[in-house]
């Protein structure tokens, strides 16, 4: 069976987070850039994310402002 790269690192991925969980730890997935690996780690259960999917880096100030306003 050949299995494509995405395929494999998908199944690597799934891999961690499944061991992870079994050893009571939490997963932190970073450089979460596309809705596509979102969905993905969300289905898969990956506990926490970060990436320019959700915002880019912003300053302190300016976070603050993004948190008091919901943006």
């Amino acid at each position: 069976m050949f299995m494509n790269k995405q395929d494999e690192n998908r199944l690597i991925v799934k891999s961690i987070i499944q061991l992870s969980h079994s050893l009571n730890m939490k997963v932190i997935a970073e450089g979460v850039e596309t809705k596509e690996q979102f969905t993905f780690l969300q289905q898969e259960k990956c506990d926490e994310m970060q990436g320019y999917f959700f915002s880019r880096p912003v300053p302190a100030y300016q976070l603050k402002e993004m948190l008091l306003n919901d943006n």
